[in-house]
């Protein structure tokens, strides 16, 4: 019997890490687990970077998953079904997608021996008051679709204002299982998160949370375009709804020493950051750039324009062919602006360092 959980939340909000680490958990139980991993655009990085570590990857690239791969996602969950045959099947969805619209969809899809898991929202409780500011009716969407909300990254937040954070997540969702986590820590709220998601007792607790009134109704929640200032409907382009702007690419490089690799990705992104607060002083969202070396890969990621890079150095022998990856995705800015930021920051990085590069370009 394959169980299917599909993990969503806003752009930075740690699903990738989430993902992973509950892939490695499985595995070392000796399971086998597969995983869809959704980017926005043609160029996919959270792919790369979870196949790295040994777990079994297709990626889905070409859109939003919820409004244009719905023939690609049943027919690649019957292929890992009949193929792979995993016992944990994980869906990782873009930032900037409906969850609840993915769960629908599989369900529809009446998929043999298959049972889909409660649908959990991902919170990056370290911004939760910028992304109530900055991209606010998107991010109750997918609060208010959730069946269990994961406040994460609470080992950024604030002792005194934890309790706070968890009474006005429950607030806005008191129908969900509201759980605390912090996806990079061993402790008893990692425990209780993957207890919860795959116990025997997990639909006990979904239903014990479904028993009290919403205090703030579902239907009273309503979407609006940022362009239009006209309601969304909910068959929606989730990417058009979000008011992000997304950007993703990708280069093939030279041969780059790991010493060299990192201060190249500590720069450029750094300059990005420095160009989109230019255009969007205070955007949210999500910058990604994977770098490979010749022995290792150099991965930085940036959710805010107030939040510090956050890096990582995985060991992966990369003798052949070498790319530099990066996906783009942030609020309040032109698209053509953000092209420009990102080609010119990495193209002149490049050449500055003299690391031979080319540019490849993928029709959408």
């Amino acid at each position: 019997m394959m169980k299917v959980l599909v993990i969503g939340g806003f752009l930075g909000s740690g699903k990738t890490t989430t993902i992973l680490r509950l892939g490695r958990d499985f595995s070392n139980a000796g399971k086998k687990v597969a995983i869809i991993v959704n980017e926005i655009g043609e160029v996919g990085i959270d792919g790369d970077v979870i196949s790295k570590y040994g777990l079994d990857t297709t990626e889905l690239t070409s859109g939003c998953i919820c409004c244009s791969l719905k023939v690609s996602m049943k027919t690649t969950i019957t292929l890992l079904n009949r193929d792979y045959k995993p016992d944990i099947l994980l869906i990782e969805p873009t930032g900037i997608a409906f969850p609840n619209v993915i769960k629908s969809d599989i369900n529809l899809m009446n998929l043999k021996d298959t049972t889909v898991q409660p649908l959990v929202t991902l919170i990056d409780g370290s911004r939760f008051k910028q992304l109530m500011k900055e991209v606010k009716q998107f991010a109750l969407r997918q609060i208010i679709d959730a069946e269990v909300l994961g406040i994460n990254k609470l080992d950024m937040v604030e002792k005194i204002q934890i309790p706070i954070l968890e009474a006005s997540v429950q607030q806005l969702n008191p129908k969900a299982k509201v759980v605390l986590l912090s996806a990079t820590y061993e402790d008893e709220h990692w425990h209780d998160f993957v207890k919860l998601l795959f116990g025997e007792d997990v639909e006990k607790l979904l239903e014990e949370t479904k028993t009290g009134e919403a205090s703030i109704p579902v239907h009273d929640i309503q979407m609006m375009d940022k362009a239009t200032g006209k309601p969304v409907e909910d068959d929606m382009n989730s990417i058009d709804a979000s008011g992000i702007t997304s950007y993703a690419t990708e280069y093939s490089i030279g041969k780059v020493p790991t010493d060299q690799a990192r201060a190249v990705v500590r720069n450029l992104i750094e300059d990005i950051k420095a160009e989109v607060i230019k255009s969007s002083p205070e955007f949210v969202g999500h910058i990604k750039l994977f770098m490979e070396s010749e022995t290792d890969t150099v991965k930085a990621n940036l959710t805010a324009y107030d939040m510090d890079v956050v890096y990582e150095l995985i060991p992966s022998g990369n003798e052949h062919s070498r790319k530099l990856k990066i996906l783009s995705a942030v609020s309040n800015i032109k698209k053509d602006r953000l092209i420009s930021i990102v080609n010119d920051a990495v193209e002149e990085s490049l050449r500055a360092e003299g690391i031979s590069f080319l540019h490849n370009l993928h029709a959408h």
